[in-house]
């Protein structure tokens, strides 16, 4: 079971989840999103980084809590460029250092609720630390939206290395894949919303019905009606 609400921190979500049962379905891929996790997992601290193909989860059931933090902002939280995480799972230790962590597994270790201490913290250094850059969500609402990289880069008044390079440290990976994955998420609401998959790929900005179902195999590993559970 998963569930979700917003964070108290801007833009960001809070979330639980009890991994399945395999005897009674299969784990659920975690697509990429243009995100990066803080994670709480039966005693373990960590951090997902960005992805840039489906990850599959432990299949053993099992306890997770996690702050989602918006796109782009989670690298000035937690002190380590998004591209040295990119398609990880790293403990916090190896992030910070092993006192500060020490400290943290204690007070999660005891808290009533796990998803809302890890939400306390997050915020906490939220407050130290400078704010993300707002050229970033900038970035992300326009390619949110579809707009081309390029012209996205002029508007920002950004030269394409100097777009990649700030994309790689706040991202993970290049604008041009922040597009793709963004569009990948677009697509899924719409389809997730009973539209067809034709209607689906044009409004979602892609070239055509073939064009969205190769890009969702490439992303997420599978057709997507495997993954919605229908036909197209």
């Amino acid at each position: 079971m998963y569930v979700e609400r917003p964070s108290r921190l801007p833009g960001a979500v809070v979330w639980s989840r009890t991994v399945e049962d395999p005897a009674v379905g299969p784990v659920r891929p975690v697509l990429p999103d243009g995100c990066m996790d803080l994670l709480w997992n039966e005693g373990r601290l960590l951090v997902a980084g960005p992805d840039t193909r489906a990850y599959i989860p432990q299949a053993e059931p099992a306890h997770w809590a996690g702050v989602r933090f918006y796109p782009g902002t989670a690298p000035t939280f937690l002190g380590v460029p998004a591209h040295e995480l990119r398609d990880r799972r790293v403990d916090l230790t190896d992030l910070w250092p092993a006192a500060t962590v020490r400290r943290l597994h204690a007070r999660l270790a005891t808290a009533p609720d796990p998803a809302t201490a890890l939400e306390d913290l997050a915020l906490e250094r939220a407050a130290h630390a400078p704010p993300p850059d707002p050229l970033l969500r900038h970035l992300v609402a326009a390619l949110d939206t579809g707009r081309p990289v390029a012209a996205t880069a002029d508007e920002l008044g950004l030269g394409a290395r100097q777009l990649h390079r700030r994309s790689l440290t706040a991202f993970g990976y290049g604008p041009k894949t922040l597009a793709r994955v963004l569009r990948l998420q677009r697509a899924l609401a719409l389809a997730r919303a009973g539209v067809s998959f034709a209607e689906t790929a044009a409004r979602s900005g892609y070239a055509d019905q073939a064009h969205l179902a190769r890009d969702v195999r490439e992303l997420a590993g599978k057709p997507l009606g495997e993954l919605l559970g229908r036909a197209g």
